[in-house]
């Protein structure tokens, strides 16, 4: 029985990460009050631990997220360029070190979510894991065609060895397993990610979801590329259907995640994703009516 008891206290810290960092969380409600009125992408922003292993080490305006085990951690998004050193050192902050973030995961290739990620891949020597279509765009440090976006879009530091990951695939690092769902629409690499987090005996299904806003330059029209809205709508559904009992976007704001962590609305809510899946599709079709009738290039 005793080595019952050890085995299964063992396996929530496992879970929930080191004690040492345990010991250094920041309150949700301090990192709400400090971005309050703050919106910028570089914004500094205090780490707050949200639930279990999984911690806000982003800015105000730009989400990053850190989640732990006792083999190592993996990161998601790196923010924008200036950000990068922040997010560094709100993970000391927590009292975590850069050279046990083992893995880098992304949301999507726009400088203000992939900016940060050549130095963080720097300073951890993490591997970096991104679909397909956004590979290119990250050797590049810039976008192509391809991407509504392109003519608006700021370059930022190439990442070198980026490694690919499937549709479907779990990247795995310890006892942490997070899986990449292919959600393409905002960008041509657009990835939502979703994993288990546990307190104790409390587990809950995180989410973080990909941004689903239809926008373009004045060049790119969503009418003239068929597939490409096929495959955003596609993406809308399997954002809807993910089992979320937490939802996290790359923008707080498109989650009201610090009115949520101040207590103003529930950060646990079964409902969200399908809700943020809805908000895509009502930001698509706004869209591709504008463009037929002319409000929109």
């Amino acid at each position: 029985m005793r080595r019952i008891l050890a085995g299964a206290v063992a396996v929530a810290a496992l879970l929930s990460g080191p004690a040492h960092a345990r010991q250094a969380q920041t309150p949700t409600s301090t990192l709400a009050q400090a971005c309050e009125g703050k919106h910028g992408w570089n914004d500094p922003a205090p780490p707050a631990h949200l639930f279990g292993n999984v911690y806000y080490v982003g800015t105000c305006g730009i989400t990053s997220l850190l989640v732990t085990s006792q083999q190592g951690h993996v990161l998601l998004d790196g923010a924008a360029g200036k950000a990068g050193p922040l997010i560094a050192r709100n993970i000391q902050a927590l009292g975590f070190k850069l050279g046990d973030v083992k893995t880098i995961l992304n949301s999507h290739e726009h400088g203000d979510h992939a900016a940060g990620i050549a130095y963080l891949q720097r300073v951890t020597g993490a591997t970096v894991l991104a679909r397909e279509p956004a590979i290119a765009t990250f050797e590049r440090g810039h976008s192509d065609r391809e991407d509504p976006q392109l003519l608006e879009l700021p370059e930022f530091p190439p990442v070198a060895h980026v490694r690919a990951v499937a549709d479907g695939e779990t990247v795995k690092v310890g006892m942490l397993a997070l899986t990449a769902h292919a959600t393409p629409g905002h960008a041509p690499g657009g990835t939502s990610w979703s994993w288990r987090s546990c307190e104790g005996t409390r587990c809950l299904a995180f989410a973080y979801a990909d941004s689903v806003s239809a926008i373009s330059d004045k060049v790119y029209r969503f009418t003239e590329h068929p597939d490409y809205v096929a495959a955003f709508r596609t993406g809308l559904d399997t954002i809807a259907g993910l089992h979320c009992d937490v939802l996290l976007t790359p923008h707080p704001g498109a989650s009201d995640l610090f009115e949520r962590i101040a207590g103003r609305a529930p950060l646990v809510d079964a409902g969200a994703c399908e809700r943020y899946a809805d908000t895509g599709r009502g930001n698509l079709d706004a869209r591709l009516r504008a463009e037929r009738d002319g409000t929109a290039p």
